[in-house]
């Protein structure tokens, strides 16, 4: 299992970002991968910049690991034509490391431009559509395309690698799996799921699988709970949940009886490494080839987790 780091825009300025990614590299994370919101989860969190100038910035500090939307949502905020232009742009400028992250997204971000928020069954039809656009431009095609929910006229993409872009997917159960398994060239997903892991693979011939841990390191295991409580109660709620609520204010609500006992139930909290090893071995039991870790509070103590990484984690979980 490959071990990569998240680059988690929702709790890290720009220029944050781009030093942990710098960091990470030393470090020795074999890749990077970056979300990309317009707004946080919940206002302790703090932050949104665009994730696309950020990667451009992280192209130029980095040698090494691949880089990685974690995910990006090309059906209402950004259309299909340009995601694929932002992503041939990086693939360039970081010399072929780079893999383009898609999903449906959430109402959190989608809103702001005021086109209403469409139900999980018009949403998959749309980023169906939209892998489509995508994996013809990034191919080097001229693109004309008529469908329910997009047009494209002519498009071309006069920028491109020798190496295609590959495209990641964000999946959730056996629908999405047949959908969007044929179109893609990895599968995302953020619970440690066997049978998804299995039917991805009956679906696309044993591609990658790339999934997300967030973990809080810290010396302090009191103030790390309570750090991973107010940062991370929001994924509680699951992503059915996540992908429809419209705002912080609305997530903070949707989590006001969630304990701290219970985020550190599931987030591994403290200073030690065995639990985060535990964390880290399910994904890989069920099937998983790459791991993204979130360091939740990350701006907290960015050089003593980089630091532990270094010399703890990640040899563990190489060991492991």
């Amino acid at each position: 299992m490959r071990i990569g780091y998240t680059l988690m825009t929702e709790q890290s300025g720009p220029r944050e970002l781009v030093a942990h990614a710098g960091a990470a590299e030393r470090a020795g994370f074999d890749f990077e991968v970056m979300s990309d919101h317009y707004f946080p989860w919940l206002e302790e969190q703090g932050h949104s910049p665009y994730a696309w100038s950020t990667l451009g910035a992280v192209t130029q500090v980095t040698e090494r690991v691949e880089l990685m939307t974690y995910v990006t949502a090309p059906i209402i905020r950004y259309h299909p034509a340009v995601v694929a232009q932002k992503a041939a742009t990086v693939g360039l400028l970081s010399g072929d490391r780079f893999t383009l992250g898609l999903g449906a997204g959430e109402n959190l971000n989608e809103h702001v431009v005021g086109d209403g928020w469409p139900p999980v069954n018009v949403r998959h039809e749309m980023l169906d559509e939209a892998l489509r656009i995508i994996r013809g431009l990034l191919d080097g095609e001229s693109v004309t395309f008529t469908g329910r929910h997009y047009r494209v006229n002519s498009a071309k993409l006069w920028d491109l690698a020798a190496r295609r872009v590959p495209i990641a997917t964000a999946v959730s159960g056996s629908q999405s799996v047949n959908r969007f398994g044929p179109l893609s060239d990895a599968m995302i997903a953020v619970e440690p799921n066997e049978e998804l892991c299995r039917s991805w693979d009956a679906t696309s011939g044993g591609s990658r699988k790339i999934g997300q841990l967030p973990i809080a390191w810290g010396r302090d295991r009191d103030a790390v709970r309570k750090r991973a409580w107010e940062q991370f109660r929001w994924f509680a709620g699951g992503w059915t949940v996540n992908a429809e609520l419209p705002g912080p204010a609305g997530f903070a609500a949707a989590t006001q009886y969630v304990r701290q006992e219970d985020v550190a139930a599931a987030i591994p909290c403290g200073p030690d490494v065995g639990p985060i090893v535990e964390s880290v071995t399910a994904f890989a039991e069920a099937g998983f080839t790459d791991l993204a870790l979130v360091q939740v509070g990350i701006d907290e103590d960015p050089d003593g987790f980089f630091a532990f990484a270094e010399r703890e984690l990640l040899p563990a979980l190489r060991a492991s």
